[in-house]
């Protein structure tokens, strides 16, 4: 992991105490709402439905035992007990007091974390894979790259003000696990004759106006990847529209002038970024690999582990569901479900963080890491130490063996927090997780993604089936698409028709599955390549209750 400096240390101090400054004047009445909103959202101050929320940065997933004990600590401290670890790999405490917020970030400061730039038109968390270091499929451990990243666009002065909210992410394996065509700038490292390379992806994004991304630069190399990061976001700065917020994201301006011109745009202003680019950025990216380097894995004995996994059916579930080949052999990488049937997806309360904190202590080298489909990660555990593992997870009620299965949700805070919401989205992906649960297994590997509003926080675009939950005349109305995908074949789900109210949705889910059973041509083809196969006009039929939907 990155170990902050004397410098790093020293910037967020200051930040925090310009920051209790700043809520000082807001409480005696010196700053009105308006003058104190954008001040606070540069914190990661969010006001909500009912409370303040305070969005934490986890860069590129990345955290330690301390900091994820940390982050307990603050939870009981500050908050209700319990964090929320969002779609973009960070943590959301919901029920902060204003008050407390700059010892809150006080306290984060003393873990070496922040809440800088998870808010604002600027550039949020660099996300990625949360295998990074440990995948089989993998070219090239991208965290390196991502804290570069973080580091060079943290406090830019040129790119604090841009249009709209800026996102990157890169993916290090041949297969996506980090949604590079859902982003801005989606960064996939391949093989660049002998040395890693960039495919660069630009104007992907989901929200009102979901677009899957554009290849417009291959194969760029490791010393011009920032100037071409600094070109694209220049020409985005100065191009992108202000005067609509609905229109100012970078996938509009790639569409509206066209991915030729837009690629010519940036080339014309490349040669002047690389010549001026300071070298000294690229020695920081060599210090960077060694904070990433891996840990040394020492050889263990597996018969134990075998001996396990044949006679423990509930252990051979969970190894079958949530544990995933590490590219060393006796090791994997444990995916720690958040999404116990019926929980909220993605909560997680003081205990069981602490839990995590204390696992990862005995056997994953302090390392834990939060993905994007909102569960949590072990990189690196010793295949002799899974039957522990899943011990103590079952103590904490943390060893669901769900992964990929429908109760695997994704879904946003929705109407039960969030000022935008249209609809509740918790509430329904727990009705979801808990109704199936006997069938889960029948069904299959099934990506469910709910949207409360929209803005697609939920991701419902590009999930097997997608759950958007509007406003209609006052009522709960739920929209289903269906075909979504993600992956480097990316694509944006299909909408079926009209919305259910809620009770209607799930008996419509119950035809949808009903359909799928009877339509798949064997167990093991899955729902999303049976849609795949036939087209959607089927499930459509199925979803409507038309009489010849099988």
């Amino acid at each position: 992991m990155y170990q902050y400096s004397d410098f790093d240390k020293t910037f967020l101090q200051e930040r925090v105490a310009q920051y209790r400054d700043q809520v000082s004047r807001r409480l005696s009445g010196a700053l009105t709402e308006e003058e104190f909103k954008p001040l606070r959202l540069m914190n990661g101050v969010y006001l909500q439905l009912h409370a303040y929320m305070l969005r934490v940065a986890i860069p590129y997933g990345t955290l330690s035992a301390a900091q994820m004990r940390g982050l307990a600590d603050i939870s009981e401290r500050w908050d209700k007990g319990y964090g929320h670890f969002t779609t973009r790999q960070n943590i959301q405490f919901n029920w902060p007091k204003l008050v407390d917020t700059p010892d809150i970030l006080e306290a984060l400061a003393g873990l070496d974390m922040h809440a800088i730039q998870t808010s604002g038109n600027t550039v949020r968390n660099v996300t990625t894979d949360h295998f990074a270091g440990a995948a089989l499929d993998e070219v090239d451990d991208p965290r390196p790259y991502a804290e570069w990243i973080r580091q060079w666009s943290t406090d830019h002065p040129e790119f604090q003000f841009l249009p709209r909210k800026f996102k990157i992410a890169i993916s290090g394996g041949q297969q996506d696990r980090a949604l590079v065509k859902a982003h801005d700038i989606g960064l996939r490292l391949v093989a660049g004759g002998g040395e890693p390379a960039f495919d660069i992806y630009v104007g992907g994004g989901l929200g009102r106006t979901p677009v899957v991304g554009s290849l417009v630069f291959e194969c760029v190399s490791v010393a011009e990847l920032l100037p071409h990061i600094e070109a694209i976001l220049t020409v985005y700065n100065l191009a992108g529209r202000r005067d609509n917020k609905y229109k100012a994201r970078i996938k509009i301006l790639l569409q509206s002038v066209g991915k030729t011109k837009f690629k010519q745009l940036v080339k014309d202003i490349l040669p002047h970024i690389i010549e001026d680019f300071s070298q000294r950025l690229i020695g920081r990216l060599d210090r960077l690999r060694s904070d990433f380097a891996a840990p040394l894995l020492p050889a263990r004995d597996v018969d134990h582990y075998w001996e396990a996994v044949n006679n423990q059916p509930d252990f051979k579930a969970w190894v079958a569901q949530n544990v995933t080949p590490h590219k060393q052999e006796g090791y994997a990488s444990v995916t720690v479900s958040l999404k116990a049937h019926g929980q909220a997806p993605g909560d997680a309360s003081a205990a069981q963080m602490r839990a995590l904190a204390e696992l990862a202590e005995q056997i994953g080298f302090a390392e834990l890491r939060v993905s994007h489909e909102q569960n949590i990660v072990l990189p690196h555990v010793a295949q002799s130490d899974l039957m522990f593992v899943f011990d103590r997870l079952k103590r904490e009620g943390l060893a669901t063996a769900n992964i990929g299965l429908i109760s695997d949700l994704i879904a946003c805070p929705g109407m039960d927090y969030c000022t935008l919401a249209t609809a509740r989205s918790i509430p329904i992906g727990q009705q979801i997780a808990r109704r199936y649960q006997h069938l889960e297994r029948q069904l299959g590997p099934l990506k469910i993604k709910i949207s409360g509003c929209i803005n697609a926080c939920g991701h419902h675009h590009v999930g097997d089936i997608g759950i958007l939950g509007l406003d209609k005349a006052g009522v709960e109305n739920y929209q289903i698409t269906l075909g979504g995908r993600v992956g480097m074949d990316a694509a944006l789900g299909e909408k079926m028709g009209p919305g259910f109210t809620e009770p209607d949705l799930l008996l419509a889910l119950d035809r949808l599955f009903e359909a799928y059973l009877a339509l798949r041509r064997d167990s093991d083809e899955v729902f999303s390549a049976t849609v795949k196969r036939l087209g959607t006009s089927s499930f459509k039929s199925a979803l409507y209750e038309v009489a010849d939907a099988a």
